[in-house]
């Protein structure tokens, strides 16, 4: 279905690949396989084998050094880049962090997470495309086509059905068979076979009683049938079977050196539990990604020679932000005669804009995808540079849920001190948390490190009780305007590693500070060890909070400020305790009173637009108060002034890749917490619009798909011919545009098979651009799997009996044209 360019393997890797691997003992192969730190894996000179850097990469390349020193671009969340439904934007975000991880030495991206949108609970929806199978697959292909045709390698995640994060490390997921072809499955086959993948990371969870990392059953579909020929990564501290991921086929159990692999590996050929053979096997692929990247001698990397950088990232990152922020409602306000966006600078004379994410952005979700930008452009700053003192801000609520790591007003260094007392050089921190994950600057070893030396300034930014604490899992000695406030351990109690090194913070003092008041802060700490698997890494916070202030004069403040401008734009936020890796959602309620605040705003000013900055869906019990809603996802680094490009005028793109509930109530599929350690996908292939179709009890808040333009489109012709459909749309309004014609397919009323059909399949999509008056025709190829389902008595995909209708539109409950399929 897509026509991308895939770097072909050239013909000497596999006689290069056997060379590699003859000149390798089998301690060095078991080494190979298990990693030498957090982010590399084993050099092997006498093979010509050089160490290889992998690094995560969703929304930006961090590298080996999880640190303000380096920074990495911040680009809008996948949910963001999918709700361009754009595969060659897309694509041109793929060579974005192709040159990232080239600039920052990294060979393979943790990238992209293809799990679907199952329930909009899940935590970490905010890092995978859509609830559709179809649309997720297409969004990932242009994503690893992007990336390794840079040269950069990637890895499909989490394989398979890591779709919520509630015990992740336990859950067994129990799916039918149906359900996980159709739904689950799809988007690996879908990019295994158009654009060659050079990895997989296996999951944390459990698919049918099996373990992901060791569950042969389903790697053998990955690579027989679907054709996968890279190397498969376990998912950080997954690996829990040496001989069992083996032979299953897990090629490198990370993070490194101390795994289910390496030293327990090569004891388990010795003793005849396992056979070298099997490691050979697995060997072959590290060292088959070593060629493709550039990492072995006596071969070139499939991609040679230079790659250019991209020209004007930020550029580019605000344009991926527009393109990707959905319009969701645009009315006329009382007493006007046009819709109340895009606003109009010459006639907008006072704006006030509300909500403490318009100061403070909030640009990514929480978790392993969190990277340290170079520069953040918040909504403030943005409409600030286009319409300078006609913006009046009030914070409007106060969002504080604990103690966070110390950020405004702190100016902040940190360092290693060796055992002997030597310290190292200082490197800048763009918060108080400090993540040196597998390493200590400097080269350091474990051996000789001794502690972290944290140390700086904080210039109060308010009068009033500021609260200081620690997090960390070590000894911590923290020092306030030369006063010892504490020194004592934090330990942890738990079985998420992760949570050891990230959880929150403690109090640990109050002080009375006076704004502009300047304090001297030292803070040393002293790791413990870590949980089995993890290297020796280094990782604690200064947290900090701000006097808090009273909400009730916040509201009251805001309210005054959108009662006295002509426009009121007021932006509502998750926090990091609410989207984030590692926890899912209780509930889909905006944190503290934002819904309050909305309301009283609204009342104020009829000319109200919400600006909500969300990965995932949340209610919205105010929608039909406000004259505008403005989706806008965690929309990267530039996004502040991508929103202020929008407002006032510039085509907001985006079509919504999940469909968003009004209430969680409402929702049809919600489950993420297991019962007795076991998730049971019970609603089979009813996810997403094919769920809220079956049930048909509740309309949701926006449909998939659903996203409005600056412009109108009407539909003139629906056209089925050849496989194909071909589709007339037309401007009709006044401004240029950009439509996303959506085509579905729906099967004869009648129809019926095991487990039910559902009413309608997404089967394809185009996006166009028109001036006004001009007509655009478009052709959308229709492949031949959306005619299917997977028998579950045979074993294999068989057309589903009967006639079809294809149907376009706008989204999946707007399609004004139809047309039979022959």
């Amino acid at each position: 279905m897509s026509d991308w360019t895939v770097p072909a393997d050239r013909p000497d890797y596999d006689e290069a690949v056997e060379a590699a691997l003859a000149k390798l003992d089998l301690e060095t192969k078991a080494d190979l396989l298990a990693g030498i730190d957090m982010w590399r894996t084993l050099a092997a000179p006498a093979a010509g084998l050089r160490s290889m850097t992998v690094s995560d990469g969703p929304i930006g390349v961090r590298g080996r050094f999880w640190t303000a020193a380096d920074p990495s671009l911040a680009l809008p969340s996948p949910t963001a880049q999918a709700a361009s439904w754009d595969p060659a934007l897309v694509r041109r975000i793929g060579h974005l962090l192709a040159a990232e991880a080239r600039r920052k030495g990294v060979d393979v991206l943790l990238a992209p997470t293809i799990n679907l949108h199952r329930s909009p609970l899940g935590g970490r929806h905010f890092e995978a495309f859509s609830e559709d199978p179809y649309l997720t697959g297409r969004i990932a292909e242009a994503y690893v086509a992007g990336v390794q045709e840079r040269g950069v390698g990637t890895t499909m995640k989490h394989y398979v059905a890591n779709d919520a994060e509630t015990d992740r490390f336990t859950v067994d997921n129990v799916i039918g068979e149906r359900a996980l072809r159709e739904l689950y499955l799809r988007p690996f086959e879908m990019v295994a076979a158009a654009v060659n993948p050079w990895g997989v990371m296996t999951a944390y969870n459990t698919v049918n009683g099996t373990t992901m990392t060791a569950h042969r059953e389903l790697m053998d579909v990955l690579r027989e049938e679907f054709g996968f020929d890279g190397f498969n990564v376990s998912d950080w501290g997954a690996a829990r079977h040496t001989v069992e991921g083996v032979e299953a086929g897990l090629d490198l159990a990370m993070p490194g050196p101390f795994t289910v692999f390496g030293e327990h590996l090569a004891a388990a050929v010795r003793d005849g539990r396992t056979t070298e053979d099997a490691v050979d096997a697995n060997v072959r692929r590290i060292l088959k990604l070593a060629a493709r990247v550039g990492a072995l001698d006596g071969v070139e990397a499939a991609v040679g020679g230079r790659i250019e950088g991209v020209a004007d990232p930020d550029g580019l990152l605000r344009e991926i932000a527009r393109r990707s922020f959905v319009l969701a409602k645009n009315d006329v306000p009382a007493g006007d005669e046009t819709r109340i966006l895009p606003l109009h600078p010459d006639v907008v004379h006072r704006l006030a804009l509300i909500g403490p994410a318009a100061q403070d952005a909030r640009i990514l979700g929480g978790g392993s995808a969190t990277v340290f930008p170079p520069h953040v452009v918040s909504p403030l700053d943005g409409l600030r540079a286009r319409l300078g003192d006609r913006v009046h801000y009030a914070q409007g609520v106060d969002l504080f849920e604990q103690i966070l790591a110390a950020n405004r007003g702190f100016d902040l260094t940190v360092h290693p001190v060796k055992k002997d007392g030597t310290a190292l050089p200082a490197e800048p921190l763009a918060n108080g948390d400090v993540k040196w994950m597998g390493y200590v600057p400097g080269g350091v070893t474990a051996d000789e490190f001794d502690h972290a030396h944290l140390e700086g300034r904080y210039t109060a930014t308010k009068t009033g009780e500021h609260v200081f604490g620690t997090r960390g899992f070590g000894r911590h000695k923290l020092v306030i305007g030369g006063e010892t406030v504490f020194e004592g351990a934090h330990d942890f109690a738990g079985d998420d590693p992760f949570e050891a090194f990230f959880g929150p913070g403690v109090e640990r003092v109050r002080l009375h500070l006076d704004e502009g008041q300047e304090v001297a802060i030292s803070h040393e700490f002293a790791p413990f060890d870590f949980p089995p698997g993890f290297p020796p890494s280094v990782l604690f916070g200064l947290m900090h909070t701000e006097p808090r202030p009273d909400e009730e004069t916040l509201i009251r403040e805001a309210v005054e400020a959108a009662r006295g401008a002509e426009i009121a734009v007021v932006v509502v936020s998750t926090t990091a305790l609410t989207e984030s890796e590692g926890f899912d959602r209780p509930d889909l309620r905006l944190p503290g009173r934002q819904d309050e605040l909305v309301a009283a705003v609204a009342a104020a000013n009829p000319n109200t637009i919400v600006v909500v900055n969300t990965g995932s869906p949340v209610e919205m019990p105010w929608a039909d108060d406000v004259a505008g809603i403005l989706l806008t996802w965690f929309p990267g680094q530039e996004g502040g002034n991508a929103l202020a490009e929008v407002l006032l005028g510039a085509e907001p793109g985006g079509r919504l890749t999940t469909t968003w509930p009004k209430t969680l109530a409402d929702a049809p599929v919600t489950e993420v917490v297991p019962t007795d350690g076991v998730l049971r996908y019970n609603e089979g292939v009813f996810i997403g619009y094919r769920a809220w179709q079956r049930r048909g009890t509740a309309e949701p808040a926006f449909w998939f798909g659903h996203g409005l333009s600056y412009t109108t489109w009407e539909y003139e012709s629906l056209e089925i011919a050849d496989g194909s459909a071909r589709v007339k749309v037309r401007n009709t309004g006044d401004v240029s545009g950009r439509e996303v014609i959506q085509l579905y397919l729906a099967p004869d009323e009648t129809t019926e098979i095991p487990g039910g059909i559902e009413q309608l399949r997404l089967a394809g999509f185009a996006t166009v651009e028109a001036e006004p008056g001009q007509e655009v025709e478009v052709v959308i190829a229709i492949e031949e799997r959306s005619f299917q389902y997977w028998n579950e008595e045979e074993h294999a995909w068989v057309r589903v009996p009967g006639a079809w209708t294809a149907k376009a539109g706008r989204n999946v409950n707007d399609l004004g044209l139809s047309a039979e399929v022959g």
